[in-house]
């Protein structure tokens, strides 16, 4: 049986020029990168290639690149580490008054969950709505800004519908906030989640105009369990210019690695290859985002030809920004938990969501934030390709859900 594999926006394959940089630290290099000796020190010096390599592909410097476990984590460092900095400042300049986080209604798990768990230590928590293609209103961003909003989080693309969000025009709602007399300088602060961006978007700091980004190796064809957080740092007169203090305060506490902003001794292989497979999306990321466009246009022409009454859920005609490997459909009368389930024993793999929550019962967040029903929200897929998707896995999968619905 043919296997299908459309399911990239939940994971990627192990890239082999990816997998070839990580070997050597499996087994030659395996010296802790926090030791002094040779061993130690051929270990840091990978560290620091992959520091710089990624410093390089934002345009951050390399002391901004924290390493860190997972896009989850550095999403949670972000959100909880900038409370946690801003908290003396804020107290001493508005009392009880409680400091604020804006999110959009369609952030991942790990933005919503760490905001609402925030909200319940005391900080006010304000959900953007989207409008039914998934966008973020900026004029409704720049209404809920204050002097005591100390982070917006807004992700750069969707990992469910793959909408794209007009970062710089929200980055230049707040740079406006900010420059307000007597505003502190710093805040509010921008996070954006780029997960599911970097491998088709430009994902230099300075030209978005964000203060933290969130990357994650598994989404570009790195391996899993290592992420980064971009972390801006600021200038301090108690500071000297290359010890620049940095905009949060650390979550995890112990050896002081990672600039003291991520304690742990560093997975060494998996930092290698997450810079190597960032080296490589940025080399290719014109021509991938290219061919996988084709693929996405050939999928819907067959699917639409095959299956009339499929109706997308993302953004997909006219100017509307969007990922081109992201789809996501919902076909009348159709329940999207058997159909994956059907789809899987015929050997095409796809998903009906993150698949953070896809163990969970729960209805999609997203697609209920575009005003769909719960009973659409249930009964929706995602197809996502990437480059190994072929012109024939297309084929096959069409060929598969024609058998399915015609049974």
């Amino acid at each position: 049986m043919q296997r299908i594999y459309l399911d990239n926006a939940a994971t990627t394959p192990l890239d082999t020029e990816v997998k070839k940089a990580m070997e050597p630290y499996f087994d030659d290099i395996y010296g802790n990168p926090n030791s002094l000796h040779w061993f130690g020190q051929q270990a840091r010096a990978a560290v620091d290639w992959a520091r710089e390599t990624i410093a390089d592909a934002i345009g951050a410097r390399f002391r901004e690149v924290i390493f860190t476990g997972s896009a989850t984590e550095a999403n949670n460092l972000a959100l909880r580490g900038a409370i946690n900095k801003a908290r003396p400042t804020f107290t001493a300049l508005y009392g009880d008054k409680p400091m604020k986080v804006i999110v959009s209604a369609i952030e991942h798990d790990s933005v919503l969950d760490t905001a609402r768990a925030l909200e319940e230590e005391g900080v006010e928590l304000v959900i953007l709505p989207v409008d039914v293609n998934g966008f973020v209103d900026v004029q409704a961003l720049a209404d809920a800004l204050d002097e005591r909003t100390v982070i917006v989080s807004i992700m750069y693309a969707n990992n469910e519908i793959g909408s794209v969000q007009p970062i710089t025009e929200i980055a230049a709602q707040i740079a406006q906030f900010r420059s307000r007399e007597n505003a502190l300088p710093y805040y509010p602060l921008l996070h954006v989640d780029a997960v599911q961006a970097f491998q088709f978007l430009d994902c230099t700091v300075d030209m978005l105009g964000v203060d933290m980004m969130t990357l994650s190796g598994h989404k570009i064809y790195g391996p899993k369990g290592v992420g980064v957080l971009y972390a801006r740092t600021m200038d301090s007169v108690t500071h000297m210019q290359d010890d620049r203090m940095h905009i949060i305060s650390p979550r995890m506490t112990g050896g002081g690695q990672e600039f003291g902003m991520r304690s742990g001794t560093e997975n060494v292989p998996a930092i290698v290859g997450f810079a190597k497979a960032v080296e490589l999306a940025v080399a290719r990321r014109t021509e991938c985002a290219d061919q996988i466009a084709r693929l996405h246009s050939l999928f819907w022409e067959q699917l639409h030809g095959a299956c009339p009454e499929v109706v997308l859920n993302s953004p997909h005609a006219g100017d509307a920004p969007y990922l081109p490997n992201i789809i996501n459909i919902h076909i009348p009368g159709q329940k999207g938990g058997e159909l994956l389930i059907a789809l899987d024993l015929q050997g095409v793999a796809v998903s009906s969501g993150s698949a953070c929550a896809a163990r969970s019962a729960t209805q999609s967040h997203v697609l209920r934030a575009l005003g769909f029903s719960d009973e659409r929200s249930r009964r929706s897929l995602r197809f996502s390709f990437g480059r190994h998707t072929t012109a024939r896995d297309i084929d096959g999968c069409i060929a598969a859900l024609v058998r399915i619905l015609a049974a």
